[in-house]
């Protein structure tokens, strides 16, 4: 729980620590600055960052650049901070903790202090570990996302490339929850794991076999839908395994489709994009973020969404870029979170 004490009478330094990339670059070397503290508009608030959760994108970004980016550019889209500044009468009021996935066309949150639009935060509950919140954002969101779009109900078969991933985690525990039928792959080492979350078939994605196998499983079928978190030949293999007119999330760039498969499969694809609810100026939809962050915080305070295992790191350039090269190297199945306020 933050410490709100005095909090109205907040001392706010006039610059912070902060982890910068300096310029995009395939090591992901990154730097530890000194910058300002940011200056907050109206209806922004003023947040003294907590925790910061790592995601994929981060790391990817990192190695290209983004195109909104100016440098150096700060990364961290998923955060935990208690609201230190804000305006009288905007709501989150001081000293309350937030959650939030940031907008990723601005300066991200792995700093001291950040700044964020009142209403695309989430409170968080006191009773939760601010670690464990830092969890949920991005990956909690693309499932959710994902799982609205492809229109999960009961009885549906629906097949979760990656299943181990943060993003598979959550899709996994919340598409059983609506009923579905889950299939998914995972390496043999987290099988066990995905099956706790609720996975009735669980593949080896590594198995030469793997298209030949579910189909002996699901039957002629097809399945109803598909979460599809890897891209490439990934989408169209799982395209291939869909029913006629099934329907597929894609959470990564879409490969070059091929015009048969299309006419004979006839999917309705959709692109899931959280970054596209600020790249957008969609005030609804930066809305509607804050809402799927109460759904999740919810889930994390009853017990009925498990979160995935927390791997601190260090408040350093060095151990942030080794945790974001680690999740770029796959095969990592927690959640990276780093600690911001001492």
């Amino acid at each position: 729980m933050p410490n709100t004490e005095n909090l109205h009478e907040y001392i706010i330094p006039q610059t912070m620590r902060a982890i910068v990339l300096p310029e995009p670059n395939e090591a992901i070397d990154l730097a530890d600055a000194e910058l300002p503290v940011p200056i907050c508009a109206d209806n922004e608030l003023l947040v003294k960052v907590e925790y910061v959760g790592l995601n994929p994108v981060d790391g990817q970004f990192a190695k290209t650049g983004f195109c909104k980016w100016q440098y150096p550019h700060i990364l961290g889209l998923d955060v935990v901070g208690a609201v230190v500044k804000a305006k009288k009468g905007v709501f989150p009021n001081v000293g309350e903790r937030v959650m939030w996935h940031a907008n990723i066309g601005e300066q991200g949150a792995l700093s001291e202090y950040t700044k964020v639009p009142n209403y695309a935060v989430s409170v968080v509950p006191n009773n939760l570990n601010p670690a464990i919140a830092a969890t949920l954002p991005c990956a909690g969101m693309a499932a959710l996302i994902s799982l609205d779009k492809i229109g999960i109900s009961e009885g549906d078969t629906i097949f979760i490339e990656g299943g181990a991933g943060a993003v598979g985690q959550f899709a996994i525990q919340y598409a059983k929850q609506r009923g579905a039928d889950v299939f998914t792959t995972a390496s043999k080492r987290n099988h066990k794991l995905v099956k706790q979350l609720g996975a009735d078939v669980i593949f080896d994605y590594s198995d030469k076999k793997l298209c030949e196998k579910i189909r002996r499983e699901l039957g002629p079928q097809g399945f109803d839908a598909v979460i599809d978190t890897i891209g490439g030949e990934c989408t169209q293999r799982n395209i291939e395994l869909m029913r006629f007119c099934g329907r597929i999330a894609c959470l990564n760039p879409l490969p070059c489709f091929d015009q048969d498969l299309m006419y004979h499969r006839a999917p309705n694809i959709s692109v899931v994009s959280i970054g596209g609810a600020w790249l957008a100026n969609s005030l609804c939809s930066q809305q509607r973020l804050s809402f799927m962050g109460n759904l999740l915080l919810e889930g994390a305070v009853s017990g009925d969404i498990k979160h995935p295992e927390i791997t601190p790191v260090d408040f350093s350039a060095e151990s942030v870029s080794q945790a974001l090269n680690k999740q770029l190297a796959g095969g990592f199945t927690g959640k990276q979170v780093v600690k911001v306020a001492k």
